[in-house]
């Protein structure tokens, strides 16, 4: 693929590189590449760059992404007798896993040590107050530019996982980042995309190229609470301790929507319409039947705030196909109510930001062929 403008969305150039990559025959396993990082044939080839940089010749502590197509960047990491520094399973029990291989460690168990199960097995927890300084961080893309500008896979982790440490003071200004992909990957990305909270990379590593990008935009200064969701602060703890530290310390860590929920003393506080709500004294003949549907007689649990509706399920669907899906975004709801003849699901959330959040991860999912149609449930019934 030629670098060039391939979308007008991040969402849009994901999909063309994900199709391409499906297309042309170019991933490995685990395929579909789609809503992944791909892992790509060549990935063990472009790792084999890394070593002769010299900003991991002189890194003592190196982070790597726990993604596939890093695989040989890790054990490199290991082989080089360098601290090797694996972030855990979308941050539910940690920030990172310290990867330490037994004594006397020979390449064959160094390169199980770099895989998944090597990583559960051959690491020990590393907390906030660990003082750890990462010298270089490796991370994965679905696309990236030779200017720098990255594109991951729609979670936001990695750029989470950088901002975490920065709020540590894990990592400063001057500490490189290194993504790993295939030539295809490297595509024009307009800078109107980037966000404040998007990491950029300073090489690329491709199975052809090494690619120094000279990118000079700010790199950002720590989590952006805003951006934050209750949902995300309920699944990550080393999240909330670190915001309680930035609160001591004086920081504004309002969290995404949170001013809605503050009234004015002696104000009986509104409730926000949004999509997918409805007022408490009218929750209209279809949230009578969702919440049957749901398990709750009509009138109790309104409004149906948290509502995401899942349309164009495969005929030959089922109920565990979709429920994996979800585990493997990250976006498991509290209920699913499956209605597998009619080709539909709806997935209960706690509340109408963390549906609308699952609505934007979903967009694209496919089961099988068939492409889904992802909308608040709301957005769905007004169609």
């Amino acid at each position: 693929m030629e670098p060039r403008a391939v979308g007008v969305s991040k969402q849009d150039i994901r999909e063309q590189i994900w199709d391409h990559m499906e297309s042309q025959n170019l991933a490995d396993f685990p395929r579909p590449v789609h809503h992944r990082i791909p892992n790509f044939k060549g990935a063990s080839h472009a790792a084999e760059q890394l070593p002769r940089l010299q900003a991991f010749k002189t890194a003592r502590t190196i982070k790597v992404n726990p993604d596939a197509p890093q695989k040989n960047a890790r054990f490199f990491v290991l082989e080089s007798n360098k601290t090797l520094l694996v972030p855990t399973p979308r941050l539910r029990t940690g920030l990172f896993n310290k990867i330490t291989p037994p004594p006397g460690a020979t390449k064959d168990i160094l390169r199980k040590c770099a895989t998944s199960q090597g990583v559960r097995n051959y690491s020990v927890p590393i907390g906030l107050d660990s003082r750890v300084l990462v010298d270089l961080v490796v991370v994965g893309s679905v696309a990236v530019s030779e200017k720098g500008w990255r594109i991951g896979k729609g979670e936001g982790y990695a750029d989470l996982e950088y901002a975490m440490m920065v709020s540590m003071g894990a990592v400063s200004t001057e500490t490189p980042v290194v993504t790993i992909v295939h030539d295809c990957q490297v595509v024009d990305i307009p800078e109107e995309l980037l966000e404040e909270h998007d990491i950029t990379v300073d090489y690329i590593l491709t199975p052809t190229r090494v690619i120094a990008t000279g990118c000079e935009r700010p790199q950002p200064m720590g989590i952006t609470w805003s951006k934050i969701s209750r949902e995300m602060m309920e699944k990550i703890p080393v999240l909330r301790s670190l915001r309680a530290r930035e609160q001591q310390a004086g920081k504004d860590v309002t969290l995404q929507g949170e001013h809605q929920h503050l009234p004015e003393p002696g104000r009986q506080q509104a409730v926000p319409l949004s999509a997918g709500r409805r007022p408490p004294d009218t929750p209209g003949p279809e949230a009578s039947s969702m919440a049957a549907a749901c398990g709750s007689p009509p009138g109790e649990g309104a409004p149906l705030a948290a509502d995401a509706y899942v349309g164009n399920l495969p005929r030959d669907a089922r109920v565990s196909d979709l429920k994996r899906a979800l585990r493997e975004l990250g976006s498991v709801p509290l209920r699913l109510t499956w209605q597998g003849p009619r080709r539909r699901a709806f997935l209960r959330y706690p509340d109408s930001a963390a549906a609308q959040q699952a609505v934007s991860c979903l967009q694209g999912l496919r089961l099988g062929t068939d492409t889904l149609r992802v909308a608040l449930a709301r957005q769905q019934r007004d169609k």
